[in-house]
């Protein structure tokens, strides 16, 4: 899914070298010196990425899709009732973690037909003397998009169930309304987050704003930082529209005005709409499944949509369609009506293979999309993200233990929190918005491209081809900072002008000290 590269290796061996130093001044501490030593590890596992969002939202069908396999559970069984960590190993395993750290390997059920994979947590065997509670599930699996990304599934924000809400909390808002939360310490469960909305309510602003809160108060006030990794996802898109063809465009208008939202209020850095369903179902399309939709693209198009006003209707055995109800039964379940559509016009338009099929319909579910705003705002920022959470952690634990030698530690630690540009640079993509800078539309483009939005190599910052000369690449970068400190001492720009231009200007200065002399 993220893919490591460009980013920047002495933020990481800073929070390394703080770390190591607490770790010392901290030695005779249990307890600190344990959650300290979790900072140092995680600097050097990969970015921690968790998905979010209310009861239903799609999120186990959307890791699915961005992981190209089926191994999430999709079904509303007990497993997605807890926090599920995905991470990348050689072989299969699922592992049950109690809060003691007492553990039990969990059987894994692959249903039949198009029933995904079940874990079963009611017979499960503790290393413990007696059964424990779940608090969490490890999955390994040999999956690609999991080597430079571990991404945990969370449960519905909106549960009513108040502990199954509490988990997702626990390991995003830390310290807030957690009974196992100690002296305040909050320490970050994950790196970004990729947030999922079906409608906008005050629930989901709400918990939104406390992640971000949550994020300043740990970086030392509530003007120091937003929230540095969160990306918004309008899920099951595809049911905007009532599964019409032209579904995603009805999609598009819903996120962005959710963008509009969110993004003006720096809570989220972007808000994309997928179909998360469709993405998965033309990632692991069957050769059958094919050879359906060309027998269905050629009936009448009055007669089959006649069929398809509703996915019952489609399946019923008194409905004279060409293709079995059983097989139009796991068409809908695994397609929805959007993709029914969208495959039978495809191949009415004159795609010919499964394999054309499969990219046509992963390009128009949007995770493609997707797949790069993550890479371009988590993956090639991956140590800046992994940093800024090793240094909150660091923050809290010092804050929450004062009066030894690490208390020398604390300044440094908050200075990079408030100081380092990537932050900086995140900070600006979440707020940046057309209607908050009295900038020229022309100028808006370059500032965002500038600061990362299009990626944080120097050829995109500049705006020029990968295989643009050194000397050309340093003669915009010169211009760049030239400009774009003009343009703060303007003295009728507001400070959130001046801030934004100061910043894309040592954005500039950053991509001039790349390149080669």
């Amino acid at each position: 899914m993220i893919r490591e590269g460009g980013t920047v290796p002495s933020i990481v061996a800073e929070a390394h070298r703080l770390v190591g130093a607490a770790q010392a001044a901290l030695a005779g501490e249990p307890r600190p010196r344990a959650l300290l030593a979790d900072c140092a590890r995680r600097l050097d596992q990969p970015l921690r990425v968790a998905l979010a969002g209310s009861i239903k939202a799609g999120k186990s069908t959307l890791l699915n899709s961005l992981v190209g396999q089926d191994i999430a559970p999709t079904d509303a069984t007990e497993c997605t009732r807890v926090v599920t960590w995905y991470r990348y190993g050689s072989t299969p395993s699922v592992t049950a973690y109690a809060a003691d750290g007492a553990r039990a390997h969990v059987v894994v059920r692959r249903g039949s037909g198009t029933h995904g994979l079940t874990f079963d947590l009611d017979r499960l065997n503790w290393n413990a003397p007696m059964p424990r509670e779940v608090d969490h599930l490890e999955v390994e699996w040999p999956a690609a998009a999991l080597a430079h990304t571990t991404i945990i599934d969370t449960p519905g924000t909106s549960s009513l169930s108040r502990e199954v809400s509490r988990r997702t909390a626990r390991l995003l808002t830390p310290g807030e309304d957690d009974e196992r939360a100690e002296r305040g310490i909050a320490i970050p469960g994950a790196d970004a987050v990729v947030y999922l909305l079906r409608r906008l309510d005050a629930a989901d602003v709400s918990f939104l704003e406390r992640v971000g809160a949550g994020t300043a108060a740990a970086n030392g006030g509530p003007g120091s930082a937003g929230p540095l990794g969160i990306v918004g996802v309008v899920s099951r898109a595809d049911e905007i529209g009532a599964g019409r063809i032209d579904a995603l465009h009805s999609a598009r208008e819903v996120a962005a005005r959710f963008a509009g939202e969110l993004e003006r209020t720096g809570l989220c850095q972007a808000v994309i709409p997928v179909a998360g369903l469709l993405a998965f179902a033309a990632a692991t399309l069957r050769q059958q499944e094919f050879a359906a939709f060309e027998t269905l693209a050629s009936l009448p198009v009055d007669e089959l949509s006649a069929a398809l006003l509703s996915a019952d209707r489609f399946a019923r055995a008194d409905v004279p369609l060409p293709v079995p109800p059983e097989l139009r039964a796991q068409l809908a379940e695994r397609f929805g009506l959007f993709g029914i559509r969208m495959a039978v016009t495809l191949i009415r338009l004159g795609v010919r293979d499964s394999a054309t099929l499969a990219a046509e319909l992963t390009s128009r579910s949007g995770v493609d999309e997707l797949r790069s705003v993550l890479d371009v705002q988590f993956g090639q920022r991956a140590d800046q993200l992994k940093a800024h959470s090793a240094l909150t952690a660091l923050a809290s634990v010092l804050t929450a233990y004062p009066g030894t030698p690490a208390d020398r530690v604390l300044p440094r630690v908050r200075t990079l929190l408030a100081d380092v540009h990537g932050f900086a640079e995140l900070r600006l993509l979440g707020r940046l918005r057309t209607d908050e800078l009295a900038l020229p539309a022309d100028d808006l483009a370059e500032l965002h491209r500038l600061i990362g939005g299009a990626g944080i190599a120097p050829h995109l910052r500049l705006g020029l081809p990968i295989d643009a000369a050194p000397a050309v690449q340093r003669a915009h970068a010169v211009a760049a900072v030239r400009k774009w400190r003009a343009r703060a001492r303007h003295p009728l720009a507001d400070q959130f002008t001046v801030t934004a231009c100061l910043t894309a200007a040592r954005s500039a200065e950053g991509a001039l000290s790349l390149l080669p002399e």
